[in-house]
C-alpha cells in the first residue's frame, strides 16, 4: 500500500501491476456511479497521519451514470472506505486555500448504507485535469487504475491550467520522470512560467513547491474517453 501527499489518485501505484488491466468499458458496465467529480471535504479516522477509515464528500460535475439516473450536477456525494488494502479509495483534503482535485469515478453502492459508494475492486478514480480551454482530460499517462485500454493514440498535447498538474521532482520515481520525459510528456515548469500566463494556482501557506518542478503535457479529452466507456448512443 502506497500513499502519498499530495495524493494523487486514491489507488496504489506501487501495486497496480498485481491487478489485471481493466477497461474503462468494463468498469462503466459494473459500477453504480460514473461521475467527474472534485473533492471538496474528507472525514476520516487517522493513525500516523494515514486515513483508515471514513467518508469522503465530492461535488458532481458531470455524471455519466447514475442508479435511476437520481445524481445531477452539483450533488455531493459520500465515498467511503475503512482499512488499508490495495486500491484502497481515500482522497486528499483541500484546504481553504485550495480547489479540489478532480477524479472520473467509477462507484459501487455500499451495501452497508444506501445513502454512500464505495470503490472498485480495481480502484476509484482517474485523474482528471483542466486545459486552457475549460476542457477535462484525463491526465496522460493516467494513474489510479490499471487499464487494458490504449490510450496512447487519443492522448493529444494539451496546455494545462491546472495546480495538479505540476508536479514536484520529489513526487515522482526516476525512472518514472524519465520515462515521461523522453516521451514528451513532462517538462520543466518555473515559476518565472508561471507568472507569465497568469496561473491561477494557489498554495497553502508553507506548502508552494520548492526546487525543480514540471507540468505534464498530455491528456485524452473525457469526450474520447466517455466514449470508451459507452460503446452504445
Amino acid at each position: 500500500m502506497l500513499l502519498f501527499l499530495p495524493f494523487s489518485a486514491p489507488a496504489q501505484q506501487a501495486t497496480e501491476a498485481q491487478t489485471p488491466p481493466v477497461s474503462l468499458a468494463d468498469l462503466a458496465g459494473r459500477a453504480d456511479l460514473v461521475v467527474l467529480a472534485q473533492a471538496r471535504d474528507t472525514d476520516y479516522f487517522m493513525r500516523r497521519e494515514i486515513p483508515v477509515s471514513g467518508s469522503a464528500y465530492l461535488k458532481v460535475l458531470i455524471p455519466y451514470k447514475s442508479p435511476d439516473d437520481a445524481i445531477q450536477p452539483g450533488d455531493i456525494i459520500d465515498v467511503y472506505e475503512k482499512g488499508l488494502h490495495e486500491h484502497e479509495c481515500y482522497f486528499p483534503n483541500p484546504t481553504v486555500f485550495e480547489e479540489g482535485r478532480r477524479y472520473l469515478l467509477f462507484l459501487k453502492k455500499d451495501p452497508e448504507d444506501d445513502e454512500r459508494y464505495r470503490g472498485m475492486p480495481e480502484g476509484c478514480a482517474l485523474d482528471v485535469l483542466v486545459d486552457s480551454n475549460n476542457r477535462y482530460a484525463l491526465r496522460y499517462p493516467v494513474n489510479g487504475i490499471s487499464l487494458s485500454d490504449d490510450l496512447g493514440p487519443l492522448a493529444t498535447e494539451m496546455e494545462f491550467r491546472d495546480p495538479y498538474a505540476i508536479a514536484d521532482d520529489e513526487s515522482l520515481l526516476p525512472a518514472e520522470r524519465d520515462s515521461m520525459l523522453k516521451a514528451g510528456e513532462l517538462v520543466t515548469y518555473t515559476a518565472e512560467e508561471s507568472k507569465a500566463e497568469g496561473s491561477s494556482t494557489r498554495w497553502a501557506p508553507g506548502t508552494e513547491p520548492k526546487g525543480l518542478r514540471w507540468i505534464y503535457t498530455r491528456g485524452v479529452d473525457l469526450t474520447a474517453a466517455r466514449k470508451l466507456m459507452f460503446t452504445a448512443p
